[in-house]
């Protein structure tokens, strides 16, 4: 039996994952799991002179949806509003875009689905 402790465990080794995925095709990790009001960015990334917030979706398998379905207009207002205190935060003035890694699978057998610039800012 899992428990929750047993989801973020897998969700952070996931989350690790992913970055160590992006890295490989050319983003730089700024920082992961921050915690702003209203919600977390999972990873705050490095494209060049862009701050890429990526959003790191995981389904074990697509019984349930694909990761990307998840991504709901609820969800969106919530990452633009954790980037917005993120930006703040730290004082940066910089180009933003969001993007989503759809992840299928479990580790090591993981599939990545790269969506750049999934939604906008309004």
């Amino acid at each position: 039996m899992t428990g929750p402790a047993d989801a973020r465990a897998r969700g952070a080794r996931v989350e690790r994952l992913a970055a160590d995925w992006l890295v490989a095709r050319g983003l730089a990790l700024e920082a992961s799991n921050q915690h702003a009001k209203g919600g977390e960015l999972d990873l705050v990334m490095r494209d060049g002179e862009t701050l890429v917030f990526v959003e790191v979706r995981h389904r074990a398998d697509a019984r349930h949806g694909h990761p990307l379905e998840t991504i709901t207009l609820t969800k969106q207002r919530r990452l633009i509003r954790a980037a917005r205190f993120y930006l703040q935060r730290n004082r940066l003035s910089c180009p933003c875009r969001f993007d989503v890694l759809a992840v299928t699978g479990l580790p090591p057998e993981l599939e990545f689905e790269w969506v750049v610039n999934a939604f906008d800012a309004y």
